[in-house]
C-alpha cells in the first residue's frame, strides 16, 4: 500500500469520455485521487454524489477529484449521466494501477475471498506526492474530512 509521503506512481487512464488523463500532465494541481469498487451501487453512488456536490469548494482549493474504479468507460458515462455527476471517473478495467497504488487487494465477504477494490482517497499535491491517506473509506460524512485535510495541507505550503 502506498504511504504518506511516496511519490504517486505514475498512470494513464481513459475518463468517461475515452479521454487518456495522466498524473504527469496535473503536476502543478492538487489532486483528490479517490477509489470506489462500482459505479451505480449505493455507496459509490453517495461518494461520487458527495464529491460533485463539493466540487465547487475543491475547485476553490485549486484541486481536482479523480474517482478510480474497473468500470468501463461506458459505465463511467452512464453513472453520470444517471446521477448528473460533475466528478471525472477513471477507468482501470485492467486493475494495474490500482495494484500498484495498493488498492486492490484480497476481500471477504460471507465468507468469500475475492480480490476487489479497498475504497480508499489520497491527497497529492502539486509536485506528486501523497500528502494524505484515507484507507478503508466509511462513505458517511467523507468527502468533509477529505476537504478539511486538503485545506490543512495547503495552509501548511
Amino acid at each position: 500500500m502506498i504511504k504518506i509521503d511516496d511519490k504517486a506512481p505514475q498512470f494513464c487512464l481513459l475518463n468517461q469520455d475515452d479521454v487518456e488523463i495522466c498524473l504527469r500532465d496535473l503536476k502543478g494541481k492538487w489532486i483528490v485521487l479517490y477509489f470506489y469498487p462500482r459505479d451505480n451501487t449505493p455507496g459509490c453512488t453517495t461518494e461520487a454524489c458527495e464529491f460533485t456536490e463539493a466540487q465547487p469548494d475543491f475547485n476553490d482549493l485549486d484541486a481536482i477529484i479523480l474517482g478510480v474504479s474497473a468500470d468501463t468507460t461506458k459505465k463511467h458515462r452512464s453513472f453520470i449521466e444517471k446521477k448528473e455527476l460533475g466528478i471525472t471517473l477513471l477507468s482501470d478495467e485492467s486493475t494495474d494501477m490500482m495494484q500498484e497504488y495498493g488498492v486492490w487487494q484480497l476481500k471477504k465477504n460471507y465468507g468469500k475471498e475475492y480480490m476487489g477494490i479497498v475504497r480508499t482517497t489520497l491527497i497529492i499535491n502539486p509536485q506528486g506526492v501523497v500528502k494524505a491517506l484515507f484507507e478503508k473509506v466509511k462513505v458517511k460524512e467523507h468527502v468533509a474530512a477529505v476537504k478539511v485535510e486538503l485545506e490543512r495541507l495547503k495552509s501548511l505550503v
